[in-house]
C-alpha cells in the first residue's frame, strides 16, 4: 500500500509532554465497530468491557539505554550517542548510533566517565563496534556482560524519551517514574508500552471486580518503533525484530477465556504484536518466546485480539497502519481528525483510543 495514505497533519501543541495525573484520568476515544465516536476517561474502561473478558497488558521493563560517550581512534574522538534497541547476547546490543558515520567497526566507544584514578568500574562502560548495517544502527560488544552490563547501563545511562518528547524538553527525574508502567517486571525495553501507562490500581481492581480477568506478556520494545517509514510502499518497510514471550499459563487462559465468549482485549500495540504471532491461524494461541517482527497493515485478518486499547500514533507509522488494518483506514482517519479537533493528547505520554475490531464476529 501507498504510504502517504497513512498521512495526516497534527499540530504541534497536540503533542503531550507529561502524562495525566492521575494516570486513569487520560481522555479515551471510544471507536465501536460502527456508529459515532465516544468520548470518555480510561477510567471508565470497565464500561466498555464484560465479565469474561480477558485484559493483556506487557509486563516489561523500559532500561535506561540512551548512552552518550565519546569514540576514540587513535588520537581522533569524536562525541557518540547511542540507543540500545536489541539484545544480542550477554555482551552484545544492537543499537542505533548518532551520528552513525563517525562509527567504524573496530572503534572503541567509552560511555560515562571513570572517577579520579579509575576506581569506580561503573563510572564508566566501555564498548567495541563489531558490525555497522543500515541507518546508523551497530551492534556493540561491551565489556561487561549479563548482569554486570545490566548495572553499567543504569549507572551511566539515561531514559531513552521518545523523540518527539525528547525535541520539547529535556528529560528530569520524573521520567524515571511517568515512563513505566504499573506491570513493569521484566527488564529489556527501551521504550515504553504505552498504553500501560494509563493504568492505576485503581483501574485494575474495578477491573477485576466486573469480571475481567488480567493477563501478562512480554514484547521487549525496541528503539525502532520511533523510526519513520522512509519506504513510498509498506513492501519496502523493513521492521526491526523484537524479543517476546507468552507463557504457557497465559496461551491457555486466553484460549478458555474464548471459548466461553469472552473477548482477548490487548493493551497496546505491543500486546497485540505479541499475540498475534504466537497464533495460529484458526485463532488458537501458543506458548511462545522468541523474535517478532510483525508488520500489520490493512488486509491482515487478526486472529488473537478483539478489542485494543491504545494512545494515538505518528503519521506514515507502522503503528497508524496497525490500528488503521484493526478498524478501517477511513474510520481511523476519521477518528484521528475527530481527536484532533477536540484537543485530544497524542504519542507516549497522550491520550487513548479504545478501538474494536471492523470484522469482529
Amino acid at each position: 500500500m501507498r504510504v502517504d495514505l497513512f498521512d495526516f497533519e497534527l499540530p504541534d501543541e497536540r503533542v503531550a509532554t507529561r502524562p495525566a495525573e492521575p494516570r486513569d484520568a487520560a481522555r479515551m476515544l471510544v471507536v465501536p465497530t460502527a456508529g459515532g465516536f465516544v468520548d470518555d476517561r480510561v477510567f471508565n474502561l470497565v464500561a466498555w468491557l464484560r465479565p469474561g473478558d480477558a485484559l493483556v497488558v506487557n509486563d516489561t521493563k523500559v532500561i535506561p539505554a540512551r548512552l552518550k560517550g565519546v569514540r576514540s581512534r587513535g588520537e581522533n574522538t569524536a562525541h557518540i550517542e547511542v540507543t540500545l534497541h536489541k539484545r544480542e547476547g550477554a555482551d552484545l546490543w544492537l543499537a542505533f548510533a548518532r551520528p552513525g558515520k563517525r562509527l567504524a567497526i573496530g572503534d572503541r566507544v567509552r560511555f560515562g566517565a571513570r572517577s579520579e584514578g579509575g576506581a569506580c568500574l561503573l563510572a564508566s562502560l566501555d564498548a567495541e563496534v563489531i558490525d555497522k548495517g543500515e541507518g546508523g544502527e551497530a551492534l556493540l560488544r561491551f565489556d561487561f556482560s549479563g548482569d554486570a552490563l545490566d548495572d553499567a547501563i543504569a549507572a551511566v545511562g539515561e531514559m531513552p524519551l521518545p523523540p518527539y518528547i525528547a525535541g520539547k524538553r529535556a528529560g528530569d527525574g520524573r521520567d524515571a517514574g511517568d515512563y513505566q508502567t504499573l506491570f513493569a517486571d521484566k527488564s529489556g525495553a527501551v521504550a515504553a508500552p504505552t498504553a500501560g501507562l494509563h493504568f492505576t490500581p485503581a483501574l485494575v481492581a474495578a477491573l477485576e471486580k466486573a469480571g475481567v480477568s488480567l493477563h501478562r506478556v512480554t514484547l521487549h520494545v525496541g528503539a525502532g518503533t520511533f523510526l519513520p517509514v522512509k519506504a513510498d510502499d509498506t513492501e519496502a518497510h523493513k521492521m526491526h525484530a523484537e524479543y517476546g514471550v507468552v507463557s504457557a499459563e497465559t496461551a491457555a487462559a486466553l484460549n478458555a477465556a474464548r471459548k466461553n465468549g469472552g473477548r482477548v482485549v490487548g493493551v497496546g500495540t505491543t500486546s497485540l504484536r505479541i499475540l498475534e504471532s504466537a497464533a495460529s491461524a484458526d485463532g488458537i494461541i501458543a506458548p511462545f518466546a522468541g523474535d517478532t517482527s510483525i508488520f500489520i497493515t490493512p488486509g491482515y485478518r487478526f486472529r488473537a485480539i478483539d478489542v485494543l486499547l491504545t494512545n494515538f500514533h505518528l503519521p506514515r507509522s507502522t503503528l497508524f497502519m496497525l490500528v488503521s488494518a484493526f478498524s478501517g483506514l477511513d474510520r481511523m482517519r476519521a477518528a484521528y481528525a475527530r481527536a484532533i479537533a477536540e484537543k485530544y493528547r497524542f504519542y507516549s505520554y497522550g491520550d487513548a483510543c479504545l478501538l474494536f475490531r471492523a470484522d469482529a464476529p
